[in-house]
């Protein structure tokens, strides 16, 4: 069957994509903004505000919530990006109008009492703790600041502990109508749903929702670079490489997809290859496409011994020069079949064809078909790979984030120094 795509008279957006044969469903009401349109004293709020709707909604306590929907087997969760805020619910066939109403309560109708909001800033107060102390989250911190800069996607989407103590219960809720109007709202269903009872439900839900202006869209955000390093007492050092690359409504996307595919995507890639296969340097080592709406990144991340992370980084700057110069049919083709193959697999998981097609509407205000989506991949060409390449080395320098014993420091430098010494 064809998802379809319609729109409530405010503007909300509803996709329904029913797959037969399924006695479950998956729905996700997400929100086109996040963390990336947060002023600098608003840092953390819309993850933090995300936390504070599950304190209690409409009639329902916090723990009403999640019984209620568990009660009738299904599970709910939530979750906050830079651009976006989903909100999920999995359940049984027939599950959706329960479902609909508990997030139409999260959204529209949260207590936001302040004693909640007291306790709740400890535990996100915590939850920064841990991925402080978790080396393999934080190093990423450090590259969206090198990255980055001062724009609001350079600056965790948790916030600081500052930040987040600032915000209050009157503050939360204009954030909220900011955060959850009307027109950058997509609902989103898949499974067992029909389109007449899932438009019903939205409109029930949402469709007296307003459309309130809220916040400015943030410019995209420029590519700044340079280095960020930090020492610690640990067994194993973390690097991440980021190189300038595009967005996802850029022409170049599936290009950008396919040169971290063949540079790091498996266990067949060069990386994988060179850095662990034949060298023994790191474990854990790939590559990925970094991607917002209009702007985006090619990163590397690589785990390895404190004395093994400068060869490291000259391993991935040499091996991204290599790639930039040339890629061969035969791994074109192979990158390809993987895209490809990542793409249908996740179409056939409900909760993550509903947010990939939640996703593209507030892209791009249109689904795309699969068979859409693989004829772009499959129209890329090595002129294209290589055009992408040259876009990545175009600024002239690389961020890099280092984290780890004394002696790994000078990784990232080496990283840079390899890549762009000839120029």
């Amino acid at each position: 069957m064809t998802a379809t795509l319609r729109t409530l008279k405010n503007g909300v957006r509803v996709v329904c994509d029913p797959m037969p044969g399924l006695e479950t469903l998956a729905l996700s009401v997400v929100a086109g903004r996040g963390a990336a349109y947060e002023d600098p004293g608003r840092s953390g709020w819309s993850h933090l505000l995300e936390h504070m709707v599950f304190k209690g909604a409409g009639q329902r306590s916090a723990r009403d919530i999640v019984e209620v929907i568990e009660s009738a087997g299904g599970s709910i969760n939530a979750a906050t990006g830079y651009e976006r805020t989903s909100f999920q619910v999995r359940a049984l066939k027939g599950g959706l109008d329960l479902g609909m109403d508990v997030i139409a309560d999260l959204l529209r109708r949260p207590t936001l009492d302040p004693a909640d909001l007291a306790r709740e800033k400890q535990v996100v107060a915590q939850e920064i703790a841990e991925a402080a102390d978790a080396p393999d989250d934080y190093v990423f911190d450090l590259i969206q600041r090198a990255s980055w800069g001062d724009h609001p996607v350079g600056r965790p989407i948790l916030g600081s502990d500052a930040t987040v103590e600032a915000a209050t219960v009157e503050a939360l809720s204009d954030w909220r109508a900011a955060l959850y109007a009307a027109d950058r709202l997509v609902v989103s269903a898949t499974g067992a749903v029909e389109e007449a009872e899932l438009m019903a439900a939205a409109e029930r839900a949402f469709g007296d929702l307003p459309a309130t202006p809220g916040e400015a869209v943030p410019a995209a955000a420029a590519f700044v670079g340079g280095p960020q390093a930090e020492a610690r007492k640990l067994e194993q050092s973390h690097l991440v490489f980021m190189l300038p690359a595009c967005g996802s409504r850029d022409q170049d996307y599936f290009a950008l997809r396919i040169f971290a595919e063949v540079l790091g995507g498996g266990m067949s890639s060069r990386l994988f290859q060179e850095a662990r296969e034949k060298r023994g340097l790191a474990y854990n080592i790939d590559a990925y496409a970094d991607t917002y709406a209009d702007h985006g990144a090619l990163g590397i991340y690589a785990g390895c011994a404190a004395s093994d992370a400068v060869e490291t980084a000259k391993v991935c700057a040499g091996e991204v020069e290599k790639l930039v110069a040339h890629i061969d049919d035969a791994e074109l083709a192979r990158a390809k079949a993987q895209l490809k193959a990542h793409m249908f697999m996740a179409r056939e998981q409900p909760l993550s064809r509903a947010e990939q097609g939640a996703g593209q509407v507030l892209l791009f205000d249109r689904l795309y078909a699969p068979r859409e989506l693989a004829a772009e991949v499959d129209a890329v060409t090595a002129q294209d790979v290589a055009r992408l390449g040259r876009r990545l080395l175009a600024d002239g320098h690389a961020a890099t984030a280092v984290l780890g014993a004394k002696t790994s420091l000078k990784a990232g430098e080496a990283f840079d120094k390899t890549l762009f010494s000839a120029a």
